[in-house]
């Protein structure tokens, strides 16, 4: 096996709060990429929680983040993540450079937390949000899967 495959390689997703977006990301990947990377995601200010609606709107997918807290994305600085993913505009700009990163997307997506209505109109962006993650990082899974995604 080569060296660089020895140890699974590190995704790191960031939000600014790393209390919604964040979490529907690394449960997703996690649970479509597998056991080929490890998933962590973290936030540049966190809200020291995550979201209720977020656990809700994942459950309802079959994928458990009850067991996720919110982390500071200064966790991470000495764990040389291979691949980091920014899902929020203001963590984009307030990413630091990660020693031995090899690559760094930014994926948008809107704040759920930041809807308003009814707890079923909040609860629907939650959903959408949720939804529009799965396409997003369940394609950049199928690329780890299919390996043209890590080690290029």
């Amino acid at each position: 096996m080569p060296e660089h495959m020895q140890e699974k390689p590190l995704v790191l997703i960031l939000c600014t709060g790393n209390s919604c977006r964040s979490h529907l990301a690394e449960g997703i990947l996690r649970q479509k990429a597998g056991d080929l990377i490890r998933v962590e995601s973290a936030g540049s200010k966190p809200a020291g929680f995550v979201h209720p609606l977020a656990i809700r709107a994942m459950k309802e997918i079959g994928i458990d983040i009850s067991g996720h807290r919110s982390k500071h994305l200064d966790e991470f600085l000495d764990s040389k993540p291979h691949t980091v993913i920014t899902v929020c505009g203001n963590v984009d700009q307030a990413c630091p450079i990660f020693p031995g990163m090899m690559k760094r997307y930014h994926w948008g997506f809107d704040d759920p937390a930041k809807a308003t209505g009814s707890e079923e109109e909040v609860f629907g962006v939650f959903r959408r949000v949720r939804d529009e993650i799965g396409k997003v990082f369940g394609a950049y899974a199928a690329g780890i899967n299919l390996g043209t995604q890590l080690y290029r």
